[in-house]
């Protein structure tokens, strides 16, 4: 497809000019043989675009392909693309704009297509060398002595090839990049909907395709929060079980902080060995699901996740909400649970700090020790009697006694509630 002779710069708003390509000194006598053959050619012009769409669809897959679905419209292009830049040969000033224009729309038609951009080229360098060629027939068909004239012009040719060939591939690459950045987005905007709970029910079919997930299936989410939250790897999973994997999503938290969430369909694996694979960035907090069924149930595991990042704490480990479901009934209604620490825990909280912090740290671990005075005192670097005296003092003090399992219950509910909600 050969551009017109006097190209020099882009005519495509907003897009840079190229440098004007370097120029052979042509004289008035080799001009006019190239005008004469090419006024030739633009009467045969049928017969060469038969030739390039013959050649085309012999030698490139893609085109093959593009020839079967719709041959008039790739003869059609051909043949708009060799009629402008044949006959900018002629006429340079009429013509040489809309070959610039022909030549940028078959880049963006094709880029939408999805032909290979080496394709196109090699369709533009083909083009240019049947033109060529014909040029050269024409002239040896009147008269073989005035080739020799042609071969001044070559290198001018060649450099307009190359022209268009650049400029095809700017539309090729622009286009390319905007619907590069429409599929991204719509597939951020699916992710969204389905984390969101927003997706209906008969679109479900049209995301599990455009995202490659399973309609029904086991699935958990992951939320990520904290100054590093943006650090994780995206999208793949070092889980060694079959289908597993995450489709990561970022974006603001319920309360606006930086954050990212991870569709996990889960395979054979469960939350818990998603959880332990993920390495979490310094200063992030990671909170995860249970496992729901099918990608309708995304946007309640999405609340899941996020109630169980409540119960999470900085540089502290992965929060998986089966493991932690009393934390998390605590985070889940604040008000309730700040009244539940002041009604069980507010004698304790009245205390001078230091004797306060003593008491809870003990009755803390004593807890965390499975009711071991031995265990706790060892962790506590004191005597277990030390440990029974500390608890007998927490039950006068809160009126609860610890064992009884309804005031146990109330007094582990409400050391949760302290240590994981503010104020």
């Amino acid at each position: 497809m050969q551009p017109d002779v006097l190209s020099r710069v882009r005519t495509r708003a907003g897009a840079p000019a190229m440098p004007p390509p370097v120029r052979t000194r042509a004289d008035p006598e080799a001009l006019a043989v190239l005008h004469r053959a090419a006024r030739v050619l633009i009467e045969e012009l049928p017969q060469l675009t038969d030739r390039l769409v013959t050649y085309l669809g012999d030698r490139e897959t893609s085109y093959r392909a593009a020839i079967a679905a719709d041959g008039d419209d790739v003869w059609q292009e051909v043949h708009r693309s060799l009629r402008y830049n044949v006959s900018s040969l002629v006429r340079p000033r009429q013509f040489r704009d809309a070959a610039r224009r022909c030549t940028w729309e078959i880049g963006v038609h094709r880029a939408e297509q999805g032909v290979p951009l080496d394709a196109v080229l090699h369709a533009f360098r083909r083009g240019g060398a049947i033109v060529w060629q014909a040029l050269i027939e024409e002239t040896e068909r009147t008269d073989p002595d005035d080739v020799r004239l042609l071969v001044h012009l070559a290198a001018d040719v060649w450099n307009f090839v190359d022209e268009h060939c650049a400029l095809v591939a700017d539309a090729f690459r622009e286009t390319d990049r905007q619907l590069a950045w429409r599929r991204e987005n719509r597939l951020r905007l699916l992710v969204q909907g389905l984390l969101d709970g927003t997706t209906r029910i008969a679109d479900l079919p049209e995301a599990a395709a455009a995202l490659d997930l399973p309609e029904d299936g086991r699935y958990a989410v992951v939320t990520v929060t904290g100054a590093n939250a943006g650090g994780l790897p995206g999208g793949r999973l070092p889980v060694a079980r079959r289908g597993t994997r995450l489709l990561w999503h970022g974006g603001p938290d319920d309360e606006g902080r930086e954050a990212v969430r991870a569709i996990a369909l889960l395979g054979d694996a469960t939350p818990q060995e998603v959880a332990h694979a993920l390495r979490l960035p310094p200063g992030a907090r990671m909170g995860v699901s249970s496992v729901v069924e099918g990608l309708a149930a995304l946007g309640d595991a999405r609340k899941l996740a996020d109630t169980a990042l409540r119960c999470a704490t900085p540089d502290g480990p992965a929060v998986v909400l089966d493991d932690h479901l009393p934390a998390a009934l605590t985070v889940s209604s604040p008000a309730l649970a700040a009244a539940l620490t002041r009604s069980v825990l507010g004698p304790l909280l009245r205390l001078e700090p230091a004797d306060r912090d003593v008491l809870l740290d003990t009755l803390t671990v004593w807890l965390e020790c499975d009711g071991s005075a031995p265990r706790a005192g060892a962790r506590l670097y004191c005597h277990r009697n030390t440990v029974l005296n500390r608890l007998r003092r927490c039950e006068q003090l809160t009126g609860r006694s610890l064992s009884r399992p309804e005031d146990l219950v109330q007094l582990s509910l409400a050391l949760t509630a302290r240590r994981l909600l503010p104020g």
